[in-house]
């Protein structure tokens, strides 16, 4: 929330819009700001990202075991200091600690682009993991301060499209400058990716700098309410982890693991086709996300889970097909049709978990309900390589395919559940009077 503005004038947005020029006019000038470099913040991360494990044992000679450990440290990191992250994001506000995270990540980054030996890039892992951990509560309870109502629902779905559109072009950049016999690329990459994230320490020093995104509890409340475990005690927040998790476990984090190793080793595609799907992944999500935030505005949004999942349990299921034609054209189509229809329903994932969340969490405890549902997604992205991992190294192709279709299944009955512990207008559905009450700990 700004210390110099109230909650009316932070908070016009509505959600009518039901096109981009309408959203875009209805946000606030903090929410422009936040918004609009969004995809040059994450240009650099594209640099990086699908190059990291090439650069740590093909340019620093780091075993590939030793390498993707050391890329799991930082989500164990991450997951380690969520739980003080969101509870300082309510304390000394969100720009704060989004400022002290994001300087984390560039020295992190800066590291990592001269370290020569495991210890090094240990060290540069754990700053990138705590920005990791620190940003995601930190960053939601930011846009829930200065975007409120269905708006925020739209907010979501567009930085959404914005990150894949920034990854992509990044990716394909990467992709064409980096090359494993001149090591010197992979140092200008890495410290292209560091500037990238000094983008959003200027616009917090400079136009958002007096949006802090802290509201003081309310004197009459129970300080000892704040707590996580009296958070965990509501059964909204309790279902809606489970299902952030499942979502994580069959969904994103089988996306690095499971999803290439079953179409290298089972479909038996070539890993250009691979990293096509990736491409096919990215052009879905940027190219649909603002027609779907139209279809499912003003409706549930755990219906719009309902049919997320069954996108997923039909994507997986045609991969699972491919296994039958392996290393056919079939196969490949079979491949890229599964990253299209996955993509669709990311875009039906990503607004209105955040969304939920946020319009579930009264204003002072924002930093630590999206502390709750970095954690699960934390916790999802940690053990679904692993359990990928175990099966497909078994050759429990089958098996692997199963487990994932019936969590699907899991998922569209969690969302159910949730849609009855909710209320409406958490839900989505706008009130007669247009607008949003804050919403209680306990419904």
């Amino acid at each position: 929330m700004s210390e110099t503005a109230s909650p009316e004038t932070l908070a016009p947005e509505t959600g009518s819009g039901h096109s981009m020029r309408g959203f875009w006019s209805e946000l606030s000038t903090e929410g422009r700001w936040l918004l609009s470099t969004v995809a040059v913040q994450t240009l650099g991360r594209g640099l990086t990202l699908p190059f990291t494990v090439i650069y740590l044992h093909e340019v620093r000679h780091i075993s590939l075991d030793l390498a993707g450990l050391l890329m799991a440290f930082i989500a164990v990191v991450a997951l380690a200091v969520t739980g003080p992250a969101g509870a300082l994001t309510d304390r000394l506000g969100a720009r704060v600690m989004l400022l002290g995270c994001t300087a984390a990540e560039v020295l992190g980054l800066a590291v990592l682009a001269f370290a020569t030996t495991p210890t090094v890039v240990a060290f540069a892992f754990l700053l990138m993991g705590i920005n990791f951990g620190v940003s995601w509560p930190a960053f939601n309870a930011l846009v829930a301060a200065i975007v409120t109502g269905p708006a925020r629902q739209q907010y979501f779905g567009v930085n959404f499209a914005l990150v894949n559109l920034g990854i992509g072009l990044g990716g394909v950049v990467g992709g064409a400058y980096a090359n494993v016999h001149r090591p010197e690329t992979f140092t200008v990459i890495f410290l292209a990716n560091a500037a990238s994230m000094l983008v959003p320490i200027v616009l917090l020093l400079g136009p958002l700098r007096h949006v802090h995104g802290r509201a003081e509890r309310p004197h009459d409340s129970d300080a000892m309410a704040g707590s996580y475990l009296a958070i965990l005690r509501d059964p909204a927040v309790v279902w809606m982890t489970v299902l952030t998790f499942l979502g994580t476990f069959v969904g994103y984090g089988q996306m690095e693991a499971g999803f290439p190793a079953f179409a290298r080793q089972v479909s038996q595609v070539s890993t250009s086709v691979v990293g096509f799907a990736f491409a096919v992944n990215t052009a879905v999500i940027v190219g649909l996300q603002f027609f779907v935030l139209r279809r499912i505005s003003g409706h549930r949004r755990t219906r719009a889970l309902v049919v997320m999942a069954a996108l997923w349990a039909t994507a997986w299921l045609l991969l699972g097909l491919t296994g039958l034609t392996p290393g056919t054209m079939l196969a490949a189509a079979g491949v890229l049709t599964f990253h299209g229809l996955f993509a669709l329903g990311e875009t039906l994932l990503q607004p209105t978990i955040p969304a939920i969340t946020n319009d579930l969490a009264p204003d002072h405890l924002r930093g630590r309900y999206n502390a709750v549902n970095a954690g699960a997604f934390q916790a999802g992205t940690i053990l679904g390589p692993v359990v990928a991992g175990l099966l497909l190294s078994h050759q429990w192709s089958t098996a692997f395919v199963v487990m994932i279709v019936v969590g699907c299944a899991a998922m569209a009955l969690l969302a159910r559940v949730v849609e009855r512990q909710i209320t409406p207008e958490v839900n989505g559905l706008q009130p007669v009077t247009g607008r949003i009450p804050q919403v209680p700990v306990h419904d």
